[in-house]
This record gives C-alpha cells, structure tokens and sequence, in this order.
C-alpha cells in the first residue's frame, strides 16, 4: 500500500493524490457468481422520496457480496486474491474453501496471498480468522464486530478501522470502537482479527470535483447560501451568517443538540465517544 502523487500539469492535480493499488492481485477480476447488479438509487427510498440529499449519478458499480457472517466454521479456506471493490473503501479478498465454496470477506492488514484463514472458537489468533469475543484474548485488535448473535458483522469495516478487545465481564465483553466509544458486545458475537487493510484510505486527496462526482457525490451548498423557502437560515441582504444556530432544512440544531434516541441500547454504552 501506498500513496500517489502526480506532477501539478493541470488544477486538478496540483493536490491529487490515489492508491498505488500494489496489494491487488495482478489481473484477478470479480467473480460473477459473487456479483450483482446494483441500482443507483440518488438518494432515495422506496417511495421516491429524497432521503439523502447531494446523491445522485456517479461510475456504474455491481455489487460483490461479501461474507460478513463468516459461518463456515472449522473449514479452512485459502487465500486466492485481493480484490478492488467499488462499493466500499477496504479491499475484499476472495477465499477458496476446502469444499470447493468460494466467498469475499474484507480484507485484513497484512494477510497474504496464499495464506489460510479459519473461522470458529477454535481457530488461531492470526489476522483473517474469525473468532467469538469469548475465545479472544484481551488487547487484541479486531474488526467486522457482530451485535446480535449470528447477524454477521456490523461494526468496524471500513478501510483502516480497528477496535480493541478491552474487557470481559460475565456474559458481555467490552470493546473500544474507533469512535473512542466503549461498548458491551455479547461474548457469543463473531469478529475478525486484525485491522482492515486500506489503511492509507485516509490521506487520500481527491483533488478536484469531478472526481467527487465519480463516486455519485453532487455539490453541497450550504443553508445560509440558500432562499428562506429553502432552508431556515438563507436569505438576507448581500452576505449573512445565518442569523441563528446552526440548523438543517427542517430547523433541528446542529450543533450540541442530542438526536440519539434508541434507549433500548443505552444499557450497552459502557463510554460515550464525545465524553471529554
């Protein structure tokens, strides 16, 4: 892994910056059985309506289906590519099991092409294999957490995230996410070790905006840019600060306002991510 730069011959790529690509195998391609069409959506739900504002056009995509639950338990599997995916900002890596099945699973730091990766309570502490909290020892690093028992993962998978194996205690194990958030995950819920490769994803520069609109990402403009029947804080005379706190389109504060409202979890949060 590695990162890019590029002689400033035009605006664009005064500042660009992109991936070496150097950990993808060399001519490997998707699978077709593991692919799907994927339908660009702008934004919207099942009903047409605008659920996600400046979304919308972008590089047609198909979808990789990734094993997130990784439950082919005891059965090894080797290591046959690292792959691109469009969909996501980690890398994939395609696994050949012993009874034939081939599946995707993201791709973990440092595990190589060839390498054999497990799942199940019994599988060794090496990155890729996949483990339930109970039999992971603490301080290790780990990724695609589960939050319900056999769900597959949920938590930490995007490209350079990690979270930390804190504590245990009776039926619940304490984990550090990268938010800075301790959290109670049940010891029966599957995660993987390692930390998710890509991990120069961050640094990455895009360097002008049409490569923003490559990845289906319109112009954001701000609320106070905007005609009062468009936004609570637009209008005014020449330019204006608003007027008023920080708020959407549809008046909420911005800014220290609390919209968390799930309670049923609230047990679960051992360390809130913003407590100073």
């Amino acid at each position: 892994m590695g990162i890019r730069k590029y002689r400033p011959t035009s605006p664009g790529t005064r500042f660009k910056t992109s991936a070496t690509f150097e950990e993808l195998t060399p001519g490997a391609q998707p699978l077709k059985k593991l692919t799907t069409g994927k339908k660009g959506i702008g934004g919207r739900n099942n009903r047409g309506r605008m659920t996600v504002r400046f979304r919308g056009g972008g590089h047609k995509r198909r979808y990789r289906v990734i094993d997130f639950r990784r439950d082919k338990l005891g059965i090894p599997a080797k290591v046959a590519s690292v792959e691109y995916d469009p969909n996501r900002s980690a890398r994939i890596a395609l696994l050949h099991y012993v009874d034939g099945e081939k599946r995707y699973i993201l791709w973990p730091d440092e595990l190589e092409v060839g390498a054999t990766v497990t799942s199940g309570p019994e599988s060794e502490i090496n990155p890729g294999n996949a483990l339930p909290l109970r039999s992971i020892p603490l301080g290790s690093v780990i990724h695609n957490i589960e939050l319900k028992i056999g769900r597959g993962g949920q938590m930490v998978r995007s490209a350079g995230a990690s979270a930390q194996l804190m504590a245990k205690d009776g039926d619940y194990a304490q984990v550090k996410l990268p938010s800075g958030e301790v959290r109670r995950v049940h010891l029966s819920c599957y995660a993987t070790i390692g930390q998710v490769g890509n991990v120069d994803h961050e640094i990455v520069k895009l360097g002008k905006a049409g490569r923003k609109r490559w990845l289906g990402r319109r112009p954001h403009n701000r609320g106070v840019t905007m005609n009062p029947v468009d936004h609570p804080m637009g209008g005014g005379e020449g330019r204006s600060s608003g007027g008023r706190h920080p708020c959407t389109p549809w008046g909420v504060p911005t800014k220290g306002y609390k919209t968390r409202n799930n309670k049923r979890t609230d047990r679960m949060i051992v360390r809130r991510r913003n407590k100073r």
